[in-house]
């Protein structure tokens, strides 16, 4: 992500988000329109975070069922299970730090952290960015590691950008965000984990999806690790072309997110009937 001081102007014009843009504003807004959600909304938000969850997981090398991840009470030592307990904290956690977002976006990125991990018990590396010579278990991510000078100085640009605002879609800020944090990893663990919280937190914040009812996790977990990780090198590369192609995956997410809920109320209408 460069480093000017308004870098997401331009990608807002780069050929085929404006249409991304639209069609997630248009998927969202016919999933809010449902009937069921002015009786029901708390069930679909709750469901919602669920499946995120899942999703989120699930491209954390956890892919367990739906029904698996709601019946579950013990997230203890297994490896899986760890990444799925983490995730559901994250999501259940992301809703209560709006409010610090906008003023303290490493302070919150902090907090996901140090959730996601559960613990203190890896002492002073939980809840901050890593140190020069920290390792990093990121296995979902197979490119080079930006050094620790680098996080510093990117993150420090990120969280200039979103306390900043503009006038960019959520789309687009949530795209960056995501994509910014993944390509730094600069936690010790729980790195795509965190990045996909934000994702959700910036959706929510910038009033796209006021009720967290559209979880892009889900729709990213969808198309698949292969294509996620295609359309994540796209904006890597820093190509308009492959920062569109991301953006666009992005959008894509949120739909498939809105056709989840959009299944959600369906089942409860019917079962109303």
């Amino acid at each position: 992500m460069s480093s000017a001081a308004d870098p997401l102007a331009p990608l807002a014009g780069l050929p085929g988000v404006a249409d991304s843009v639209d069609s997630v504003r248009k998927a969202v807004d016919r999933v809010y329109g449902h009937r069921v959600m002015r009786r029901r909304s708390a069930e679909i938000t709750s469901e919602a975070a669920l499946r995120g969850a899942r999703g989120s997981a699930a491209l954390s090398g956890a892919d367990w069922a739906l029904e698996e991840v709601r019946r579950r009470t013990d997230f203890g030592s297994e490896p899986e299970a760890l990444v799925v307990g983490a995730a559901l904290r994250l999501t259940a956690e992301a809703g209560q730090l709006l409010s610090i977002w906008r003023q303290s976006p490493l302070r919150v990125l902090a907090r996901l952290h140090l959730v996601a991990s559960g613990s203190t018990a890896d002492g002073d590396v939980v809840g901050r960015p890593r140190l020069a010579g920290e390792p990093v278990s990121e296995p979902l991510v197979d490119l080079p590691l930006p050094s620790a000078d680098e996080v510093a100085g990117r993150l420090d640009g990120l969280t200039r950008l979103i306390i900043a605002g503009g006038p960019a879609p959520a789309l687009v800020t949530a795209a960056v965000v995501h994509g910014e944090l993944l390509a730094l990893r600069p936690f010790g663990s729980y790195n795509g984990l965190v990045a996909r919280a934000a994702e959700r937190i910036v959706l929510i914040n910038s009033g796209l999806d006021p009720k967290a009812i559209c979880p892009a996790e889900a729709g990213h977990a969808e198309q698949g690790t292969a294509e996620y990780l295609a359309a994540f090198e796209g904006y890597v590369s820093g190509t308009a072309e492959g920062m569109a192609a991301w953006i666009a995956h992005c959008g894509r997410a949120v739909e498939l997110g809105v056709r989840e809920s959009t299944a959600v109320c369906e089942a409860l209408q019917r079962g109303a009937a």
